[in-house]
Protein backbone atom coordinates (compact mmCIF):
# COMPACT_ATOMS: atom_id res chain seq x y z
CA UNK A 1 0.00 0.00 0.00
CA UNK A 2 1.41 3.22 -1.14
CA UNK A 3 2.44 5.04 2.24
CA UNK A 4 1.31 8.84 0.99
CA UNK A 5 -2.12 9.75 2.44
CA UNK A 6 -3.30 11.39 -1.12
CA UNK A 7 -3.19 8.11 -2.77
CA UNK A 8 -4.85 6.11 -0.42
CA UNK A 9 -8.21 5.11 -0.50
CA UNK A 10 -10.98 6.98 2.18
CA UNK A 11 -10.99 4.00 3.87
CA UNK A 12 -7.23 3.01 3.72
CA UNK A 13 -6.90 6.77 5.24
CA UNK A 14 -9.43 6.17 7.75
CA UNK A 15 -8.11 2.67 9.11
CA UNK A 16 -4.70 3.90 8.87
CA UNK A 17 -5.67 6.85 11.38
CA UNK A 18 -7.50 4.29 13.71
CA UNK A 19 -4.28 2.53 14.13
CA UNK A 20 -1.71 2.92 17.29
CA UNK A 21 0.77 4.55 14.91
CA UNK A 22 1.00 8.13 15.28
CA UNK A 23 1.18 9.21 11.85
CA UNK A 24 -0.62 10.70 10.32
CA UNK A 25 -2.26 12.06 13.00
CA UNK A 26 -4.45 15.43 13.97
CA UNK A 27 -2.40 17.47 11.98
CA UNK A 28 -2.96 15.77 8.55
CA UNK A 29 -7.07 14.84 9.49
CA UNK A 30 -6.94 18.75 9.98
CA UNK A 31 -5.55 19.46 6.66
CA UNK A 32 -7.43 17.07 4.76
CA UNK A 33 -11.13 18.38 6.41
CA UNK A 34 -10.05 21.59 4.81
CA UNK A 35 -9.25 20.41 2.28
CA UNK A 36 -12.82 18.86 1.82
CA UNK A 37 -14.04 22.09 2.93
CA UNK A 38 -12.20 23.76 -0.19
CA UNK A 39 -13.62 21.54 -2.39
CA UNK A 40 -17.40 21.94 -1.66
CA UNK A 41 -16.41 25.27 -2.26
CA UNK A 42 -15.53 24.54 -5.71
CA UNK A 43 -18.05 22.14 -6.45
CA UNK A 44 -21.00 25.05 -5.37
CA UNK A 45 -18.86 27.61 -8.03
CA UNK A 46 -19.24 24.94 -10.62
CA UNK A 47 -23.17 24.11 -9.97
CA UNK A 48 -23.58 28.79 -10.01
CA UNK A 49 -21.66 29.82 -12.77
CA UNK A 50 -23.39 30.33 -15.90
CA UNK A 51 -26.76 29.74 -14.10
CA UNK A 52 -29.34 33.19 -14.59
CA UNK A 53 -29.30 33.33 -10.73
CA UNK A 54 -25.72 34.62 -11.00
CA UNK A 55 -25.99 37.07 -13.29
CA UNK A 56 -23.38 39.95 -12.41
CA UNK A 57 -21.50 37.32 -10.63
CA UNK A 58 -19.53 35.09 -13.01
CA UNK A 59 -16.04 36.79 -12.62
CA UNK A 60 -16.27 36.68 -8.79
CA UNK A 61 -17.57 33.70 -8.71
CA UNK A 62 -14.49 32.30 -10.87
CA UNK A 63 -11.69 33.94 -8.50
CA UNK A 64 -13.82 32.19 -5.40
CA UNK A 65 -13.39 28.71 -7.33
CA UNK A 66 -9.65 29.47 -8.22
CA UNK A 67 -8.73 30.55 -5.00
CA UNK A 68 -10.68 27.58 -3.36
CA UNK A 69 -8.96 25.35 -6.04
CA UNK A 70 -5.12 26.35 -4.91
CA UNK A 71 -5.97 25.88 -1.25
CA UNK A 72 -7.12 22.54 -1.58
CA UNK A 73 -4.38 21.61 -3.47
CA UNK A 74 -2.32 23.12 -0.63
CA UNK A 75 -4.57 21.34 2.17
CA UNK A 76 -3.49 18.11 0.41
CA UNK A 77 0.22 18.84 0.19
CA UNK A 78 0.21 20.19 4.05
CA UNK A 79 -1.37 16.88 5.30
CA UNK A 80 1.63 15.38 3.50
CA UNK A 81 3.98 17.49 5.17
CA UNK A 82 2.39 17.12 8.51
CA UNK A 83 2.90 13.84 8.81
CA UNK A 84 6.61 13.81 7.17
CA UNK A 85 7.24 16.36 9.93
CA UNK A 86 6.43 14.48 12.64
CA UNK A 87 7.55 11.75 11.72
CA UNK A 88 11.03 13.08 11.92
CA UNK A 89 10.30 14.84 15.14
CA UNK A 90 9.81 10.65 16.10
CA UNK A 91 13.39 9.82 14.49
CA UNK A 92 14.69 12.53 16.14
CA UNK A 93 13.57 11.64 19.12
CA UNK A 94 14.91 7.87 19.37
CA UNK A 95 18.30 9.36 18.27
CA UNK A 96 21.13 7.81 20.76
CA UNK A 97 21.77 9.93 24.03
CA UNK A 98 24.91 7.85 25.36
CA UNK A 99 27.66 10.80 25.47
CA UNK A 100 26.70 14.47 25.52
CA UNK A 101 27.98 14.73 21.76
CA UNK A 102 24.81 12.29 20.85
CA UNK A 103 23.11 14.12 23.55
CA UNK A 104 23.81 17.53 22.18
CA UNK A 105 23.29 16.86 18.53
CA UNK A 106 19.79 14.50 19.34
CA UNK A 107 18.31 17.80 21.21
CA UNK A 108 19.50 20.15 17.80
CA UNK A 109 17.77 17.44 15.25
CA UNK A 110 14.22 17.30 17.86
CA UNK A 111 14.08 21.05 18.09
CA UNK A 112 14.55 21.24 13.97
CA UNK A 113 12.40 18.54 13.80
CA UNK A 114 9.49 20.39 15.89
CA UNK A 115 10.05 22.99 14.25
CA UNK A 116 8.87 21.65 11.31
CA UNK A 117 6.23 20.07 13.09
CA UNK A 118 4.60 23.27 14.32
CA UNK A 119 4.90 25.09 10.73
CA UNK A 120 3.09 22.35 9.33
CA UNK A 121 -0.22 22.85 11.18
CA UNK A 122 0.31 26.53 11.29
CA UNK A 123 0.30 26.90 7.62
CA UNK A 124 -2.42 24.38 7.52
CA UNK A 125 -4.91 27.37 9.94
CA UNK A 126 -3.97 29.78 8.00
CA UNK A 127 -4.90 27.65 4.45
CA UNK A 128 -8.38 26.76 6.46
CA UNK A 129 -8.94 30.64 7.55
CA UNK A 130 -9.20 31.35 3.58
CA UNK A 131 -11.15 28.65 2.95
CA UNK A 132 -13.49 29.90 5.20
CA UNK A 133 -13.43 33.49 4.37
CA UNK A 134 -14.46 31.99 0.52
CA UNK A 135 -17.14 30.15 2.53
CA UNK A 136 -18.40 33.63 3.15
CA UNK A 137 -18.16 35.21 0.18
CA UNK A 138 -19.72 32.51 -1.45
CA UNK A 139 -23.01 32.28 1.03
CA UNK A 140 -24.73 35.49 -0.55
CA UNK A 141 -24.67 34.26 -4.28
CA UNK A 142 -23.94 30.74 -4.58
CA UNK A 143 -26.54 28.17 -6.07
CA UNK A 144 -29.33 28.33 -3.59
CA UNK A 145 -29.82 24.53 -3.97
CA UNK A 146 -26.46 23.64 -2.86
CA UNK A 147 -26.28 26.52 -0.42
CA UNK A 148 -26.54 23.70 2.54
CA UNK A 149 -22.77 22.59 1.05
CA UNK A 150 -21.72 25.87 1.21
CA UNK A 151 -22.56 25.63 5.06
CA UNK A 152 -20.26 22.37 5.43
CA UNK A 153 -17.92 23.67 3.36
CA UNK A 154 -17.29 26.82 6.33
CA UNK A 155 -17.88 23.89 9.04
CA UNK A 156 -15.29 22.01 7.48
CA UNK A 157 -12.69 24.95 7.55
CA UNK A 158 -13.87 26.22 10.72
CA UNK A 159 -12.85 22.66 12.16
CA UNK A 160 -9.28 22.55 10.55
CA UNK A 161 -8.64 25.65 11.89
CA UNK A 162 -9.34 24.54 15.22
CA UNK A 163 -7.75 21.17 14.78
CA UNK A 164 -4.49 22.43 13.24
CA UNK A 165 -4.46 25.24 16.09
CA UNK A 166 -4.24 22.23 18.68
CA UNK A 167 -1.67 20.70 16.55
CA UNK A 168 0.61 24.04 17.13
CA UNK A 169 -0.35 24.40 20.45
CA UNK A 170 1.16 21.00 21.59
CA UNK A 171 4.04 21.09 19.77
CA UNK A 172 5.05 24.98 21.55
CA UNK A 173 6.61 23.76 24.65
CA UNK A 174 9.20 20.99 23.03
CA UNK A 175 10.32 23.86 21.27
CA UNK A 176 13.85 25.59 23.06
CA UNK A 177 12.85 28.43 24.76
CA UNK A 178 15.01 30.84 22.36
CA UNK A 179 13.32 29.72 19.65
CA UNK A 180 11.44 32.55 18.03
CA UNK A 181 8.60 30.30 16.35
CA UNK A 182 7.44 29.40 20.23
CA UNK A 183 6.00 32.84 20.61
CA UNK A 184 5.35 33.80 17.00
CA UNK A 185 3.41 30.82 16.55
CA UNK A 186 1.18 31.35 19.57
CA UNK A 187 0.38 35.21 19.09
CA UNK A 188 0.02 33.49 15.50
CA UNK A 189 -2.72 30.97 16.06
CA UNK A 190 -4.67 33.32 18.90
CA UNK A 191 -5.09 35.78 15.91
CA UNK A 192 -6.71 33.50 13.64
CA UNK A 193 -8.65 32.04 15.98
CA UNK A 194 -10.24 35.52 17.29
CA UNK A 195 -14.36 36.31 15.95
CA UNK A 196 -14.28 32.75 14.64
CA UNK A 197 -17.68 31.80 16.96
CA UNK A 198 -19.09 34.68 16.29
CA UNK A 199 -18.48 34.64 11.98
CA UNK A 200 -19.41 30.70 12.34
CA UNK A 201 -22.95 32.36 13.83
CA UNK A 202 -23.08 34.47 10.97
CA UNK A 203 -22.32 31.83 8.10
CA UNK A 204 -24.46 29.40 9.63
CA UNK A 205 -27.19 32.16 9.84
CA UNK A 206 -26.78 33.07 6.00
CA UNK A 207 -26.81 29.68 4.66
CA UNK A 208 -30.02 29.34 6.98
CA UNK A 209 -31.84 32.35 5.39
CA UNK A 210 -31.32 30.99 2.34
CA UNK A 211 -32.86 27.75 2.55
CA UNK A 212 -35.95 29.12 3.50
Amino acid sequence: MDDRLTEMSVRELVERLATDEPVPGGGSAAALTGAMGAALVQMVVELTVGRPTADGHDAELRQIGSHAAGSQSELLRLAEADAAAYAAVIAARRLSRGTERERESRRVRVNAAMRDATRAPLETARRAVGVFELAEALAPMGNRNAVSDIGVAGLLAAAALRGAALNVRINLPFLSENEPLRDEAAREIEQLLTGLEDRERTLQAAVAERME
